[in-house]
């Protein structure tokens, strides 16, 4: 198993407008993105406190599938989650932030996103998510997936990592620690992932941008 090329982990991208294009280069090269130290730091920072201070009553447990096919299987995903909405300003400021890169993406990369949708999810002591795919090839939903970390000084035995695998075919894939600020964006039908096992609380965002 591969892990994530640390080459960039003393860079902190203040101008979005440079990220952005990374990711659009990445995202034309091979189907992926991932970079530390991404999400502008204040941002995270709120994120972090505002997930980190909500109560247990505002997450409920995470499903697999969509629509009729929607239910619950704790032995492929045992985390928690919450969707966020518009409804205060921490919020405001990661939609807004969100919006901006589905804007670029489709200045320069034609992808035609419409809509975007998120979650904050938590990860407790043992918890994981099986190998899974987004969306499948022919379905109209989930273009493009977007995972933001926030997570503190998270080490390697603290596990949790994402496995992004470059098809059906991998059984390598790149392994991305879930560090602080931490931004991977990746086609949703091509990239299968996974996350393992954490051993400590883990937060992170995870969002979807679609045609419709």
């Amino acid at each position: 198993m591969t892990t994530m090329n640390d080459s960039n982990s003393d860079l902190s991208f203040q101008d979005k407008h440079v990220l952005f294009s990374r990711i659009a280069d990445d995202l034309t090269k091979q189907g992926y993105s991932a970079t530390e130290k991404a999400l502008p730091l204040t941002l995270a920072k709120q994120l972090f406190e505002h997930v980190s201070a909500m109560s247990d009553e505002s997450f409920e447990q995470a499903a697999i599938g969509r629509d009729s096919k929607h239910t619950h299987n704790k032995l492929i995903r045992s985390q928690k989650q919450s969707w966020i909405s518009n409804n205060s300003l921490t919020n405001s400021s990661w939609l807004m932030w969100a919006s901006e890169l589905q804007q670029y993406l489709n200045q320069h990369l034609f992808l035609g996103l419409f809509s975007f949708e998120s979650h904050y999810a938590h990860y407790r002591q043992g918890d994981f998510y099986k190998r899974h795919y987004d969306s499948f090839k022919g379905q109209s939903s989930r273009r493009l997936s977007i995972v933001v970390y926030l997570n503190h000084d998270w080490r390697a035995d603290d596990g949790g990592e994402l496995v992004l695998y470059k098809d059906n075919k991998d059984q390598i894939g790149l392994k991305i620690m879930p560090s602080f600020a931490t931004v991977v964006v990746f086609l949703s039908d091509e990239h299968p992932h996974e996350v393992l096992p954490a051993q400590r609380d883990r937060y992170s965002i995870a969002g979807w941008y679609s045609p419709i």
